[in-house]
């Protein structure tokens, strides 16, 4: 490592662990030794330290033994006598400051300084968990940590722009002479959050330790790492190198004070090399080109700002899918989340305000002209700027290899593919759609017509394979909408009575999907018509999709074969390809039961079903719940018990709409020993529920399941169980 980098390093490995030495003695002043410390809704206790120390800090007491690791890997600070040519003093300098670092930013919590706006500070398990689905399917590549400021706001809007368009996720912390980029981006209005791809951690440069704890915890959740050792450790940190595509684009021009690069930031480069994450520069400082720690270059300097995405992807060996589309605005994953608010909009569609519907059908070859875009009413330039028009989107396709199973498959990517766009904001599907496009992109020449231009070009990219004709019709006239708004109305009724009417046994082939395992790699899913993947976003139709699209890929047919376990719902077909595709980690699993040999997680499921023996039931409780469930765990404790992988009798992670499926843990009972679930879950799958709790007669139930107004703890929920009469205490023993 150059010379002058490394002094730097260590001198800043000093100075933060200093620092974090005299805020500790304030603490432990003001509070004691014992007092608890720790990050909002997380498992991982710190998670940086647990992670590459298999410390478990939750007091101060343990945050001082935190530290005297930390101390016992600073080097001296170099001088000419002193000096060694040796990379690893300025990497344990690096490990050194990011203990340190992540003891500022969690005593800032006991403190009470919690982050304000645009400041975000900490990402609990939850979040991570929900961007995790982004990352192990391709939507989100990698991410960058940006650390500093940029010399004119435009330019910075131009750099995260250049970020969302090549999806990568990216994180901002420190700043340049007391500016930011976060900052810079808010005075310009852009909007930050996890949906935008763009999250500002704060404002000091140890707020950058939030970008490398969350991956630690990649590692540690979709890897299935267990920390306790230098080993453990070393598997975490080859395991981000090999798996989290991250880089540091380390930002320290300043138009009026030149080059502003700390001996604070050198140490938490630092420290990002220790996981394989380069860091490339716009500032002249020495650079560190050979390979080692990194897969290629460590540090990459003096880069043009035009350029400095474009070399970042390259020295971290990124590969992206872009997408090349004929439209005159941005065009990527980091804008599907992107609002577009009342005072932003130049005109807006369906909502509470007008109707509006999508529809994707089949059609035969000749009914199809591919590329064709029609318009049946008013283009929004003519339309008077805030107004509202009806909408109906019609897109009909034609393919060899089509089939009538595909269009809903198809039909809910058009709210993906169409808010990729920057300034369209999409939501809902069918018959429920709210569409708004902001002024911004109506400046910059955005047109219905473009609309239409998305949907051809990434229906023809994504689904090539079984599609080879696309035409597109828009109505925004009122009146010529009606009557194609019932025949939509009366297509989705015919889809959900076809859907809901596949059975498990109606099939002979299930899929897999390990998409999960670039990150959890003996993660495997096998979803059937009754049971779809845990994360809740691929169904039996969807893998039958995505293999016709691509044989090759995530989404395999498996042969369900001779049937071993009629009831637990295990094949020999199915336990035979768990074994190969599991790298031998798995030897069968029951698709029906939670109590012997599960289906592993991975870490992406929207919800966990857990047993509660003292009610004879099972609770479940989704991801965004994060306060205490009478299991006397919280979500992202379970989580991490469960994740990465493995069987734990007792424990599934699973999707949503699982929960009242015919199959959900049928073998154990079933939905009836629903004991318990948090109150924004119940209602948000309540109309299902209550359909479910009809067809097995069963109605009333739906007010016998406790929710946390009810209960919180075993005692309670059992007290509110004998009260209410639940049948769970009447059925067969779950042990």
């Amino acid at each position: 490592m150059s010379r002058i980098i490394a002094t730097a390093a260590i001198r800043g490995a000093h100075q933060y662990t200093d620092q974090a030495r005299r805020d500790l003695a304030q603490a432990i002043e003001a509070f004691g030794p014992q007092k608890r410390v720790e990050f909002p809704n997380t498992a991982y206790y710190l998670p940086l330290v647990l992670a590459l120390t298999g410390l478990e800090v939750k007091t101060l007491a343990d945050v001082q033994k935190a530290l005297e690791h930390a101390e016992s890997l600073l080097p001296p600070v170099p001088t000419n006598e002193l000096w060694l040519p040796y990379l690893g003093h300025a990497l344990d300098a690096g490990v050194a400051t990011l203990i340190a670092e992540e003891v500022i930013e969690a005593l800032k919590y006991l403190g009470g300084q919690e982050p304000e706006a645009p400041w975000l500070g900490f990402t609990d398990d939850a979040t991570l968990r929900t961007q995790g689905i982004k990352l192990v399917d391709g939507r989100m590549p990698g991410f960058a940590a940006c650390v500093g400021a940029l010399p004119t706001n435009e330019e910075a809007v131009v750099l995260a722009r250049s970020l969302q368009e090549r999806s990568i996720l990216v994180f901002m912390a420190s700043n340049t002479n007391g500016r930011s980029m976060a900052e810079q981006l808010a005075e310009e209005g852009v909007e930050m959050t996890w949906d935008t791809f763009l999250v500002p951690y704060g404002k000091d440069t140890s707020a950058a330790i939030h970008a490398l704890n969350f991956a630690v915890r990649a590692a540690m959740t979709f890897g299935g790492i267990k920390p306790g050792d230098l080993e453990a450790a070393r598997k975490i940190l080859l395991y981000n190198k090999e798996r989290v595509y991250a880089f540091v684009l380390a930002l320290g021009a300043d138009h009026d004070n030149g080059q502003l690069l700390t001996d604070e930031k050198y140490a938490t480069a630092a420290g990002a090399i220790n996981f394989g994450f380069p860091v490339i520069s716009d500032v002249k400082i020495p650079q560190i080109l050979p390979r080692g720690i990194c897969t290629y270059e460590h540090v990459v300097s003096s880069v043009p700002r035009d350029q400095i995405v474009n070399k970042a992807v390259e020295v971290r060996g990124l590969k992206l899918k872009i997408s090349e589309i004929p439209i005159p605005v941005p065009y990527g994953a980091g804008f599907e989340g992107e609002r577009v608010r009342k005072e932003q909009m130049h005109v807006q569609f369906g909502g509470k305000y007008t109707e509006a519907f999508e529809l994707l059908c089949g059609r035969p070859m000749d009914e199809v002209e591919d590329g064709k875009i029609e318009l049946v009413g008013s283009d929004i330039d003519e339309v008077e700027e805030g107004g509202a028009l009806p909408l109906g989107v019609i897109v009909e396709v034609a393919g060899r290899n089509f089939r009538e199973d595909f269009e809903t498959v198809l039909e809910r990517r058009i709210h993906e593919f169409s808010s990729w766009a920057f300034g369209v904001f999409h939501m809902g599907q069918r018959a429920i759609v709210w569409v708004r496009i902001s002024k911004d992109a109506f400046a910059k020449g955005f047109r219905l017509r473009h609309y239409g231009e998305v949907i051809i070009a990434k229906m023809h990219e994504e689904f090539g394979a079984i599609i080879d004709k696309i035409q597109v019709k828009i109505i925004t006239d009122p009146e010529k909408l009606a009557e194609p708004l019932e025949t939509a109305k009366g297509i989705y009724r015919q889809r959900d009575e076809r859907i809901m009417g596949m059975r498990d046994e109606d099939v002979d082939t299930y899929y897999s999907c390990i998409l999960c395992q670039s990150y959890a790699p003996d993660h495997v899913c096998i979803v059937t018509p009754e049971r779809l993947g845990l994360c809740g976003a691929y169904t039996w139709l969807d893998c039958t999709a995505s293999y016709e699209m691509n044989p090759h890929g995530p989404n395999q047919p498996v042969k369900k074969g001779e049937v071993l376990e009629p009831v637990k719902g295990q094949w020999q077909g199915v336990n035979e390809y768990l074994q190969v595709a599991s790298n031998g980690n798995l030897e069968r699993f029951n698709a029906y039961s939670m109590m012997e040999d599960p289906m592993t997680s991975c870490g992406c499921f929207e919800c966990i079903t857990a047993i509660l023996p003292e009610t004879n039931g099972v609770m479940i409780a989704n991801r965004e719940y994060t306060e205490m469930t009478p299991i006397g765990m919280t979500f992202s404790t379970m989580a991490g018990q469960i994740g990465g992988g493995i069987q734990t009798p007792g424990f599934i992670g699973m999707g949503k709409l699982y929960i009242t499926s015919k199959k959900f843990i049928s073998a154990d009972g079933g939905i009836e020993r629903i004991v318990w679930m948090p109150k924004e879950l119940k209602e948000e799958i309540r109309e299902r529920l209550e359909k479910r709790l009809r067809e097995i007669s069963n109605a009333d139930l739906i007010d016998k399941i406790a929710s946390e107004e009810d209960a919180t703890t075993s005692e309670e929920l059992l007290a509110f169980l004998q009260e209410v009469g639940h049948p769970v205490l009447e059925m067969e023993p779950m042990i």
